[in-house]
């Protein structure tokens, strides 16, 4: 497993490169992401719960990184990011509870920064 910390930098440096490259892709992208994540019915916190049991489906290290590095910065607990990971689980099997650890891992690392 890697180092969470920089999966997080790693993002950042590759959405700074596609905004040189293909701006009005990466710009419709964050857009996107600004807009989606709004606390409207849902909360910040919600979302970005939502996002780490996605991340972890979806099996992506540098989504689960982020999405578990802003819902720790929205309040989100220890046990409310490993239960939004127990229903990624029961939607992706096995292979999501083996992403889990990734996530612990995300966990421990960024709540100490």
């Amino acid at each position: 497993m890697e180092d969470m910390k920089k999966a997080v930098e790693e993002i950042h440096e590759s959405i700074m490169k596609l905004s040189k490259e293909y701006p009005q892709e990466t710009r419709a992208f964050m857009e996107l992401l600004k807009a989606a994540g709004k606390p409207k019915a849902l909360s910040t916190k919600d979302k970005e719960l939502i996002a780490v049991a996605l991340s972890v489906a979806a099996k992506c290290h540098w989504c689960i990184g982020f999405h578990v590095k802003n819902a720790l910065e929205a309040g989100a607990t220890r046990e409310e990011i490993i239960e939004a990971c127990f229903v990624a689980v029961t939607m992706a099997g096995g292979p999501a509870l083996m992403y889990m650890q990734v996530a612990i891992k995300a966990i421990e690392e960024l709540q100490k920064s």
